[in-house]
């Protein structure tokens, strides 16, 4: 995946997730929307992540296309 189509992907997610946030007005998401946020959070992740490694590899005068996507319990268990 190139970057302008992972950046495309990072912005489709992040509208996404937005509107999930917004969709529930005070109520507690329901079980099927609960679980598509946390899907949805963690594609985030691994978008960045992804994006991440590529921009370093580029900086490192390496092939940004050899970055790969990471699992999701490495995305999400970085330390903040």
């Amino acid at each position: 995946m190139d970057d302008t189509t992972l950046l495309s992907q990072i912005e489709k997610l992040s509208i996404e997730e937005q509107e999930l946030e917004e969709s529930h007005h005070g109520e507690p998401l329901t079980g099927e929307k609960l679980t598509r946020l946390k899907a949805v959070e963690v594609q985030l992740d691994q978008c960045y992540d992804l994006l991440r490694q590529r921009r370093a590899r580029r900086s490192a005068g390496l092939n940004p296309d050899d970055a790969a996507v990471r699992k999701e319990d490495v995305v999400e268990n970085y330390l903040q």
